[in-house]
């Protein structure tokens, strides 16, 4: 999926940005420190038992999905080409609680909800029912994500560190149509487990980038007629001016996929975020 132009221009900004800011610091200003939790020698920004994250996740959307109702065999919709749905910008935010110096609980939340109305160039059959070509349709997708995980850094050194998360997905997803006609609604919700890893390496001592890959498929070997596929990628950087305060750059990939006898779903996400941090 292509990235519009004005995310590109952002990106570029927020590189430059990191790099003059890094150029400024004296060395001295970042020496080896020791770390209260216990990490010695730590990089600016790893000291620390509470980490608050909040920004703002402009992704791309490309959504197929369908539902049937009364029998009758659904259409595959595509949220964009049928719907209208337009890139949207959603919060993003995450808290870490950090008891020990490998040990974190996470935390995160984005509300996730497109809505346009849009005239339909060809017939298509959502719960039972027709919605006809040259109809006016007002469509919802609101979908709630949330994650709540456990992270262990089995190796952990001063300027970089290699861990394991194991995770709690609770995804909801309500998709809505509406034509002078009729209305009808589809909604899909469960815990999904997830496992997955992270990597941190702090290229500057005030400055780290950071790897994090978690997810879960569920074969249809399994439940007869039933599978689903979680995956979800982050990469970011983070400038920290102080152990307390940082901006953060990344791009966020959520890809989910379900069939359930004759309902499926695919939503995928890409795209840059941007956002800041504070810790205590």
């Amino acid at each position: 999926m292509s990235i519009s132009r004005s995310a590109r221009a952002s990106a570029y900004v927020a590189a430059v940005f990191l790099v003059v800011m890094a150029a400024r610091p004296a060395a001295a200003q970042y020496a080896p420190r020791y770390s209260p939790t216990g990490a010695g020698n730590a990089a600016t920004g790893e000291t620390y038992h509470v980490e608050v994250q909040a920004g703002l996740w402009d992704p791309s959307p490309d959504m197929v999905f369908s539902s049937e109702g009364l029998g009758i065999l659904p259409t595959s919709i595509n949220g964009v080409t049928d719907l209208g749905f337009t890139q949207t910008r959603f919060p993003d935010l995450r808290l870490v609680l950090r008891p020990a110096k490998k040990h974190k609980f996470l935390i995160s939340y984005i509300p996730i909800k497109y809505q346009a109305t849009a005239t339909l160039t060809r017939d298509i059959v959502f719960n039972g029912i027709r919605y006809s070509i040259g109809v006016p349709v007002t469509s919802t997708l609101d979908w709630k994500a949330w994650e709540f995980g456990y992270e262990y850094d089995f190796l952990y050194r001063p300027r970089w560190f290699v861990g394991v998360i194991a995770e709690a997905k609770y995804t909801q997803v309500t998709a809505t149509l509406s034509s002078p006609i009729d209305t009808e609604y589809t909604q899909a919700k469960a815990p999904i487990p997830a496992v997955g890893g992270i990597v941190r390496v702090y290229v500057l001592p005030n400055i780290s980038i950071t790897g994090k890959a978690t997810g879960f498929k569920l074969p249809g070997s399994i439940r007869k007629g039933d599978s689903g596929q979680y995956i979800d990628v982050d990469v970011y950087g983070t400038l920290n001016f102080t152990d307390h305060i940082g901006a953060m750059v990344g791009y966020h990939s959520l890809d989910v996929q379900y069939q359930v006898q004759s309902d499926s779903g695919d939503f995928t996400l890409r795209g840059l975020y941007f956002g800041g941090v504070v810790r205590f």
